[in-house]
């Protein structure tokens, strides 16, 4: 095959022929009329529409701008202007009610203005409780020194008197109640080395209602026993061993064979040294060295001439309010703790009884208390029971990272102590510094919002945190009550 040949049988491989090039011609021109079709078509439908629009457009009939005509207007001859009007949002609050929300009622004590509303803020826990709005009728209030949270404590409970409430402070360790249960017709029991006030921790106490014989001489047995062992942990800082609980039991029950009332220096020498009777292997006295020893310091040591013979006084839980002064001891973490752990079993009966009435229980100074496992637990178990014996705690902190001192992270002691912060639905903070915000965010459940309030409030504003209800509350006192509740007279140079 020749060059040219080749070539023309080449291009008739590669290139179509004519019949081909007017077969896809065709097509081409098909394709392109059937989409023009149906392009005015559509086109066609939409001007259709806006025909059809427009027609029921010009056939509606409009009222006219002016209004209709004659009577029908409803007009007077002269136009209707009001001139402008300028408010506060309190006043504009009764047109538009919703810009707060509408507090907790009128029923109980009076604390002050609420923030938000402009409106008063009441407030009592056995009222709350009554109404199904709170479970759990005990408070925590926190606050830096100088904030007012110490003369919201006392208005608190000095204004739920008239009604009938009465008050007990089983602890003062700086004495700031004393004026305030003078002032109320209650009593100040002060102790210190030197004064004649005398408590006998293993008194009997106040006799509940309804208890028989046995009933009550069980209990009185119990608390005893309780007492004398926290008293000897606390000394020793650690549980005590079986072989120590049976040297307390026996020393007790022979003091108590001995004495109607036993004081402490009995049950003392009965465990150092211990009745023949009851020491039949001849080790009692050993097994129950320690303890002994321990539990001299309330006789014979750093404590001697507090609880170491027969109440001078006696507690009346008929009175509004009885607190006990514990300012005059010295400061001493572990004797405080010692004199609480007394001083609130002097009272216990009278709290436990259920037919008491409704009573405040004021743990000032609370960070002392929660660092010994055996006031700790005494705690819990009152706040647990509150409810049933008409009881409301109320927990006094400066911060809430105190509780970071209790016991190690992850130990029964903090455990202790998160439950009694889950145990008081009403939170109550005042202002904190700006490092303790996250803690105590974290602590409470706060939010954002409210974790950024706590730097800004003044002096006697705090923030409520109720269930899951918040209120911004400026607390009011009366001149009278101001006298009274000061804290910082002495620093102040007065009398």
């Amino acid at each position: 095959m020749t060059g040219d040949e080749s070539r023309l049988h080449t291009a008739a491989l590669v290139e179509p022929s004519g019949e081909a090039r007017k077969h896809r011609k065709a097509r081409q021109k098909t394709a392109t009329r059937i989409e023009q079709d149906a392009r005015r078509a559509e086109h066609a439908k939409a001007q259709a529409r806006l025909d059809a629009e427009r027609a029921e457009r010009r056939a509606t009939t409009y009222l006219s701008s002016a209004g209709e005509a004659g009577a029908a207007a409803l007009r007077t001859p002269g136009g209707f202007r009001l001139p402008r009007h300028q408010d506060t949002s309190a006043t504009l609050a009764g047109a538009y009610p919703f810009l707060a929300e509408g507090g907790l009622g009128a029923d109980g004590v009076f604390v002050g203005q609420d923030l938000y509303s402009g409106g008063s803020f009441v407030y009592d826990p056995w009222t709350l409780y009554a109404r199904g709005m709170i479970t759990a009728p005990n408070i925590v209030l926190a606050g830096i020194v100088g904030s007012g949270k110490s003369s919201l404590a006392k208005s608190l409970y000095t204004r739920s008197i008239p009604f009938g409430r009465r008050v007990y402070v089983p602890g003062d360790p700086k004495g700031e109640h004393t004026a305030v249960a003078e002032a109320v017709g209650g009593r100040a029991i002060v102790l210190g080395h030197g004064l004649r006030n005398r408590l006998n921790p293993l008194d009997e106490g106040h006799r509940p209602s309804g208890l028989s014989d046995a009933e009550w001489v069980a209990q009185v047995a119990s608390r005893r026993r309780e007492l004398i062992g926290a008293l000897a942990e606390t000394v020793l800082d650690r549980v005590l061993t079986p072989l120590e609980h049976t040297a307390i039991d026996l020393a007790l029950h022979d003091a108590v064979r001995s004495s109607d009332v036993p004081i402490l220096p009995m049950v003392v020498d009965h465990i150092l040294n211990p009745d023949p009777a009851s020491n039949t292997d001849g080790r009692l006295g050993e097994d129950g060295r320690l303890v002994g020893h321990a539990l001299r310091r309330l006789v014979a040591g750093d404590l001697a001439g507090l609880f170491d013979g027969p109440s001078t006084v006696r507690f009346d839980p008929s009175l509004p309010m009885v607190s006990l002064d514990l300012s005059r001891v010295a400061e001493n973490s572990t004797l405080i703790s010692v004199l609480m752990t007394c001083s609130s079993a002097w009272m216990e009966s009278a709290l436990m009884d259920p037919n008491g009435g409704h009573r405040w229980v004021i743990y000032d100074e609370a960070w002392r208390l929660m660092a010994y496992p055996a006031l700790l637990k005494r705690m819990d178990a009152q706040w647990r029971l509150a409810r049933h014996y008409g009881i409301a705690n109320m927990l006094i902190f400066h911060k809430l990272t105190d509780l970071d001192n209790v016991g190690d992270q992850g130990s029964a002691m903090r455990s202790l102590a998160n439950s009694l912060l889950a145990n008081a639905e009403t939170r109550i903070i005042y202002r904190q510094e700006a490092d303790q915000l996250g803690a105590t965010a974290a602590a409470l459940g706060l939010t954002g919002t409210e974790q950024k309030l706590l730097p800004s409030l003044g002096t006697g504003q705090g923030l409520w945190r109720i269930k899951e209800r918040s209120f911004v509350v400026q607390h009011q006192l009366h001149p009278a009550e101001l006298d009274v509740f000061r804290t910082d007279a002495r620093y102040l140079g007065e009398s």
